[in-house]
C-alpha cells in the first residue's frame, strides 16, 4: 500500500435561491443537474448526488482534500447563476441566496442520503425547503444564533 494521503469526506450540500423564490423552471432544472454534473467534473468536484428544485439545490460529494467546502460551493454557484442567467429571460437576473448548509455524512449512511436527494420531488409535496432546512440545522445541532 502506498503512503499518499487518502480520504473520504462525504458532504451533503444545501443552497437556495434569493429570497427562496421558486424561479427555477422544470427544465431548466434538469440542465442545470447535467450542466453542474460537467462543471463539477472538469474541476474536480466528484458528485455523488444531484438535485435541483425550483427553490435550492441539494449536492452530496466526495470532497477532495485538495478542496474546501467554501470554495466547492462558489465555485458551483457563481457557475449556474451565469449558466442560469443565460438561459433565462426573467426580468430580473437570477441569483442564489447568501450561505449555505454543509453537513458530514458517515459512509453508512451514504445510501440514506442518495435516496433522499433522488426522492425530492416526493419529499417537497409534504415539507417546504425553510422546513427542511430546519430539520437539518436540528439533525445536526447547528447553534443558528452564533453561526
Amino acid at each position: 500500500m502506498s503512503i499518499h494521503s487518502k480520504t473520504r469526506l462525504l458532504t451533503h450540500i444545501v443552497w437556495s435561491t434569493y429570497k427562496r423564490g421558486r424561479v427555477i423552471p422544470r427544465p431548466l432544472r434538469i440542465e442545470m443537474n447535467d450542466y453542474l454534473r460537467q462543471y463539477s467534473e472538469n474541476h474536480s468536484i466528484h458528485i455523488i448526488a444531484i438535485f435541483v428544485n425550483a427553490d435550492h439545490v441539494h449536492l452530496f460529494i466526495d470532497l477532495d482534500p485538495t478542496h474546501c467546502i467554501a470554495s466547492v460551493v462558489k465555485l458551483l454557484k457563481g457557475a449556474s447563476s451565469r449558466w442560469l442567467n443565460q438561459h433565462t429571460a426573467h426580468k430580473t437576473k437570477f441569483s442564489w441566496g447568501r450561505g449555505y448548509g454543509a453537513f458530514s455524512v458517515s459512509q453508512s449512511n451514504a445510501p440514506k442520503v442518495m435516496k433522499y436527494i433522488h426522492n425530492q420531488e416526493d419529499h417537497h409535496r409534504v415539507k417546504s425547503f425553510t422546513e427542511e432546512f430546519e430539520v437539518f440545522m436540528s439533525a445536526y445541532k447547528v447553534d443558528v444564533q452564533n453561526r
